[in-house]
């Protein structure tokens, strides 16, 4: 088996697995744990939905003046992780890779397919930032509805997708008597994958 075909294997495989979730009636399959670091390694992480996938990587949305918008501008890389208990005997999946921001084409889709509610949201949101009261965003809200009354509400500026581009894909396989399963599937230095199973 080539490297290609490894790496079309790891997202084939992830997309079966993520199926079995929805199957398995995961509350929400597309939820999972993004981690990101500032330069000087300094871990965060959060809850994030994912957005898209494919042969060139997962994708989720945020604002690029938010934490971990912040983070990944400084330092593109990122960790994600899925946990579905109720798949099999409880299933993980964990990806590593650099990150890259979406096109602004793709971005835009996106953007115009969400609820207007989102939409407006995006534009209310300093995402990050001291909100000395509930009431003032709701404010902001109200304003970016009149704003945009009567219109499309354009995707704001500061707000994107990124792609991680994986370099490292794990399945994790629960077991009993924690005899799990795990599958890794690695990019080498020089861009040829590989696999291998490690131990639990």
């Amino acid at each position: 088996m080539t490297d290609t075909d490894l790496h079309a294997k790891a997202m084939a495989t992830f997309a079966a697995l993520f199926d079995e979730a929805a199957a398995a009636g995961e509350p929400d399959r597309t939820a999972m744990t993004v981690a990101t670091a500032t330069l000087d390694a300094r871990p965060s992480a959060r809850i994030v939905l994912l957005k898209a996938f494919d042969a060139r990587g997962f994708v989720f949305y945020s604002h690029l003046d938010g934490r971990k918008g912040r983070e990944l501008q400084a330092n593109p890389h990122a960790a994600l992780l899925f946990h579905w208990p109720r798949v099999r005997e409880g299933v993980q999946v964990r990806v590593e890779g650099a990150v890259e921001s979406v096109a602004d084409a793709e971005a835009d889709a996106y953007f115009a397919s969400r609820p207007r509610g989102s939409q407006l949201g995006a534009w209310a949101s300093r995402q990050s930032e001291t909100l000395d009261s509930r009431a003032s965003f709701d404010e902001r809200v109200a304003r970016a509805e009149l704003e945009f009354e009567g219109r499309e509400v354009p995707r704001p500026p500061r707000w994107t997708g990124f792609r991680v581009k994986p370099e490292r894909i794990e399945f994790w396989y629960g077991a009993q008597f924690r005899l799990h399963e795990r599958h890794l599937y690695e990019r080498d230095r020089a861009g040829v994958w590989q696999v291998r199973m490690l131990y639990p």
